[in-house]
């Protein structure tokens, strides 16, 4: 008998909040300050709350509106907005952002007219490309691109940024982040800035932040991934001392027979244009899940039960659950990455339940039920 829906995602709150004071002092004690990056949480207030209760007072999201629905449920954080601003949401930037990542110089000039029209002054940092090609000015054109944004009314550059892994998967190694401060301190000599902000990449510099013995100018990173699941983001790996189980996708068994390995039949591509193979294994305990791609990236789940995921349509997870004894009804739970915890968050199908206390986990491990 099913007592909650399904599917549904439990996030367990109180873990949220142990890794990020965790992260907090970890980092304090080479004298970087945390930003706690929310956006996977698709606008959640309680998981915000959550880093909060660690001492984190500035949090971060990419998504203008959710920044808005933080501001308006009295949440006591400086709010940044990571993703470059759209012209066509400066408005809204402007009123509820009280920092934004920028680099292209035409958002800056509107963002300037934006806040000149509603009486502000808009903090940016200027994100600088150090090779991952997504967003960011080139180091040789930076100088040019800063003298042109201090001449604007309005606006305030109160520090530099980069970032890493994030598109072309480039690490922060011990170089690169050294280039970064030699040209943060060349633009302050040069332009007589404080900057107090350095913000030097995200849950990727965990393994530099580590190994060296230098942060050099940085003060600041961006911290998601590892707050939520407790991983950095280069090898994957989970941080000591980390939970990687605060977030765990729970599904419905909605049919169980045993069916042929192998579809059978005349073959061409499936639904999503692919065309897919299966290992004959004979006749087989099949079962599905009630979630599918429209709901949750696949890929980035891991059973709980010793079940394999065969394939999966828009709406349904098919399982090989020979080695189980389940039945129509049973749950199956799954570890989700970053993107599968991105995507169930972001559905509106599947529900979300907060969990604010929990002891049935231990740090660094995932527990599966055995059948």
């Amino acid at each position: 008998m099913i007592e909650q829906s399904t599917p549904r995602i439990e996030i367990h709150l109180n873990k949220i909040t142990h890794n990020a004071k965790m992260l907090k002092r970890l980092f304090a004690q080479k004298g970087v300050k945390i930003t706690g990056v929310i956006k996977g949480g698709a606008g959640s207030i309680e998981i915000a709350r959550a880093v909060l209760n660690a001492g984190i007072h500035s949090l971060a999201d990419s998504r203008i509106k959710n920044i808005k629905k933080f501001k308006k449920a009295g949440l006591n954080s400086s709010f940044m907005l990571l993703r470059i601003p759209a012209l066509s949401e400066v408005s809204e930037v402007v009123q509820y952002a009280d920092i934004s990542l920028n680099s292209d110089l035409d958002v800056i000039h509107a963002l300037s007219r934006e806040a000149k029209r509603q009486n502000k002054i808009h903090k940016i940092i200027l994100m600088v490309e150090m090779g991952d090609l997504r967003e960011g000015i080139l180091p040789e054109e930076l100088p040019l691109f800063l003298q042109e944004v201090l001449k604007l009314e309005g606006v305030e550059v109160i520090g530099l940024g980069t970032n890493f892994a994030c598109f072309g998967g480039i690490v922060p190694t011990d170089k690169k982040m050294k280039e970064f401060s030699m040209l943060v301190r060349k633009i302050r000599k040069v332009f007589h800035l404080e900057l107090p902000i350095i913000s030097g990449g995200n849950s990727a510099n965990y393994n530099w932040f580590i190994r060296t013995n230098d942060v050099g100018e940085v003060n600041n990173l961006r911290l998601g991934e590892s707050i939520l699941l407790g991983k950095e983001t280069v090898d994957g790996t989970v941080i000591p001392g980390l939970y990687n189980d605060a977030f765990r996708l729970v599904t419905e068994i909605i049919e169980l027979k045993r069916k042929s390995s192998v579809p059978y039949g005349q073959s061409a591509q499936n639904a999503f244009g692919e065309k897919v193979h299966f290992k004959d294994k004979g006749m087989i305990k099949r079962g599905i899940v009630n979630i599918g791609r429209q709901d949750v990236i696949v890929s980035g789940l891991r059973p709980l039960l010793p079940v394999d995921i065969l394939g999966s349509s828009s709406d349904h997870i098919v399982l090989d659950t020979s080695k189980c004894k389940l039945k129509l009804g049973d749950t199956v739970s799954f570890s989700v990455d970053y993107g599968a915890m991105l995507s169930a968050m972001t559905s509106p199908y599947v529900v979300k339940k907060y969990i604010p206390t929990d002891h049935e986990f231990h740090y660094g491990t995932v527990q599966a039920t055995v059948c």
